[in-house]
C-alpha cells in the first residue's frame, strides 16, 4: 500500500435538467452525484485499516458542522494503517447545507468504494477525499470530468470574458458573471494560493478551448475546478428559502444524532469502570 495510489474514475453525464441546475442550491443539486473514483488496492474486513477510515469518515461529518473544510491524518500502528483525508464545500453554502452535503457523501461513498483503501466523491455542493498515501497539499492537475454543453449558436467571447476574471480574481472560491454567462471555480483547500492558481489557470485555459459556444461548461481537474452556465440565472445558495428549511432541520438531526452518540459513549465508559471496580 506504500506505493502511489491511482484512481479509477466512475464518470457520468452532470444532470442538467436546465442549464443552471449546476449552481443553484435545491437539495437535489447540491446532493447530486458529480463524479467518483477509488483506489485499487482493498484493505481486509474488521482491520485496524477499516477501523481507522470510520474514525475519519466520523470526522469529516462532525467537522462539516462547524467548517466549510478540513482535512486529517490518522495515525496507525503500523505505516499501512496511516490514512489521510479531507472535505471541502463548494464556497456559497451555509454550514446546515455544507453538514447536510459531507454527510451524505460520507454516507455513499461505502457503497461506491467498498473495502478501498482510497477514495474520492465529488456530489455538487462538497468533495470528499482519503487515501493511505498522503496527498494533502500536493497540487493535482489530473482531469477527472470534463464535459460540455450542447451549442448555443453564441459566440464564446462572453464566456471566455467571465472565464478570464475568475482566472484573475483571488481566493479559493471565485464566482463571476454578465447578463449571459455566470462562472465559478474553486480550489481544494489544502493548496497554496500559488498552488491554486496555477490549477485553477489549467481548468480554466482547458474549458474555454473546449467548450467555446457551449451552453455550460465543466471541468473537474484532481484538486480544483472550473464551470460556466449561459443564462440569465443567478447561482444563489440562498434563494432557495424552502431548501434551505429543509437543510437547517436535517442540520439539526445531525447534531442530535452526533450528541446521542457521544452520551452512549459516556454512559457505557461509566458502565465499564462500575462493572470493573465491582471485579476487583
Amino acid at each position: 500500500m506504500a506505493t502511489k495510489l491511482h484512481f479509477l474514475f466512475t464518470l457520468i453525464a452532470l444532470i442538467s435538467h436546465s442549464f443552471f441546475s449546476h449552481f443553484t442550491s435545491s437539495d437535489s443539486s447540491v446532493d447530486a452525484f458529480v463524479y467518483g473514483g477509488c483506489s485499487q488496492i482493498k484493505y481486509s474486513p474488521d482491520s485496524p485499516y477499516e477501523s481507522n477510515l470510520n474514525s475519519l469518515l466520523t470526522s469529516l461529518v462532525n467537522s462539516a458542522t462547524y467548517s466549510s473544510y478540513n482535512k486529517f491524518s490518522i495515525m496507525g500502528s503500523t505505516k499501512q494503517d496511516i490514512l489521510y483525508g479531507l472535505y471541502q464545500c463548494r464556497g456559497d453554502l451555509s454550514m446546515p447545507e455544507c453538514a447536510t452535503c459531507v454527510a451524505k457523501a460520507v454516507s455513499s461513498v461505502p457503497q461506491l468504494c467498498p473495502q478501498n483503501c482510497g477514495g474520492a466523491l465529488q456530489l455538487q455542493g462538497c468533495f470528499i477525499k482519503y487515501d493511505n498515501t498522503s496527498f494533502l497539499g500536493v497540487e493535482d492537475k489530473t482531469c477527472v470530468l470534463n464535459k460540455c454543453g450542447p451549442g448555443t449558436g453564441l459566440d464564446g467571447d462572453s464566456m471566455a470574458h467571465v472565464l478570464t476574471s475568475l482566472n484573475g480574481a483571488g481566493g479559493l472560491y471565485r464566482v463571476g458573471g454578465s447578463s449571459d454567462v455566470h462562472g465559478v471555480a474553486q480550489c481544494v483547500g489544502d493548496l497554496s494560493m500559488g498552488q491554486c492558481q496555477d490549477c485553477l489557470s489549467e481548468a480554466i485555459g482547458r474549458l474555454k478551448n473546449e467548450c467555446s459556444g457551449a451552453a455550460y461548461g465543466d471541468m473537474f481537474l484532481g484538486k480544483c475546478y472550473a464551470r460556466f452556465v449561459t443564462s440569465g440565472a443567478h447561482f444563489d445558495a440562498k434563494s432557495n428559502h424552502g431548501s434551505h428549511f429543509e437543510n437547517e432541520k436535517t442540520f439539526a438531526l445531525i447534531i442530535g444524532l452526533l450528541a446521542g452518540v457521544a452520551i452512549l459513549i459516556i454512559f457505557l465508559t461509566f458502565i465499564r469502570r462500575i462493572f470493573g471496580r465491582n471485579g476487583k
